[in-house]
């Protein structure tokens, strides 16, 4: 959607997703959203028609956050080694061990029966990009011939779940955070070690 370009509006996102949040999309309502940004019910409804609009702005604005953070988990070398692929699954489980990244992943994850093309976007480019560039990452140390793949997307797949199962999975099933207990290099650590004992040359 396209989010009016007015001063008051980024405060009444904000205040909406504190709320979305902290007591989910049926409890929020939009009078005490207006009131903690400032404005009034119809100010708040000038901009946002209806608090499915707002919600979906709560979610563009936290997709863009989401993705400036996702970006700094940079690409890995140009010929990868195996501390290359640690450094940069270290990264990754760091970006899923942040707070604000679980928040809006519980949040979507709470709505998603209600918003599920947004929700879908949400997760899919995201975890896409990464994906992208872990089986860049495999063919070309399968090309350097330091592991044998015969298919990379499988691999990639195998070794993401490492990752995202106890780091992000497990969390907002059993809000028991695994980083508490291990740091995120161990856990990625484990997981490159496991994909490196089955397709290590």
């Amino acid at each position: 959607m396209q989010v009016p370009l007015d001063p008051r509006v980024p405060t009444i996102i904000n205040e909406a997703r504190l709320r979305f949040v902290t007591e989910g999309y049926a409890a929020a309502r939009i009078e005490p959203i207006a009131r903690a940004a400032g404005v009034s019910t119809a100010t708040l409804y000038s901009f946002f028609a209806s608090k499915a609009d707002l919600f979906d702005a709560v979610l563009e604005s936290a997709a863009t956050e989401f993705y400036d953070k996702l970006s700094r988990v940079s690409d890995t070398a140009d010929r990868p080694t195996k501390a290359d692929l640690v450094d940069y699954l270290t990264r990754y489980t760091e970006f899923l061990s942040d707070g604000f990244v679980r928040k809006m992943f519980r949040l979507i994850l709470a709505e998603r029966p209600r918003f599920s093309k947004r929700a879908a976007e949400f997760f899919d480019k995201g975890r896409g990009d990464i994906a992208h560039r872990l089986i860049q990452t495999c063919e070309s140390m399968a090309n350097n011939g330091l592991i044998r793949v015969e298919k990379p997307s499988w691999a990639v797949s195998q070794l993401l779940g490492m990752i995202e199962h106890p780091v992000l999975l497990l969390p907002l099933a059993t809000d028991k955070d695994p980083i508490q207990s291990r740091s995120a290099r161990a856990i990625a650590e484990d997981a490159v070690e496991t994909f490196w004992a089955r397709y290590a040359v």
